[in-house]
């Protein structure tokens, strides 16, 4: 039997630069648009507020913190997601959770 997803993580961007991250931003938006049309709960963490994806009414939740396992970890204890979605979040995300993942 498998279990319904009814909350999930999504790491978003950061920091917009020119040149980099508008792609990660439009496909995080994109991504959480389709997380409701599926009824399921998203929380992002993104701190960026000029990002499509922090917009009012694209995530359910939104954290305006640094995209690092440090925030993440305590965003996880406080929210208890089923699932953490990194790959609309570029590098930046990757790379936290990556890190997330050799600490466990």
């Amino acid at each position: 039997m498998e279990k319904e997803i009814k909350k999930v993580l999504v790491l978003g961007s950061g920091a917009l630069k020119i040149g980099q991250a508008g792609e990660f931003d439009y496909s995080g938006s994109q991504a959480l648009k389709a997380l409701k049309e599926e009824g399921i709960s998203s929380v992002l963490v993104n701190p960026n507020i000029a990002t499509i994806q922090t917009s009012e009414g694209i995530a359910d939740k939104v954290y305006f913190l640094p995209v690092n396992t440090y925030f993440v970890e305590e965003i996880i204890k406080k929210e208890r997601p089923e699932g953490i979605l990194l790959a609309f979040g570029g590098q930046t995300a990757l790379n936290c959770g990556a890190e997330l993942y050799t600490k466990g």
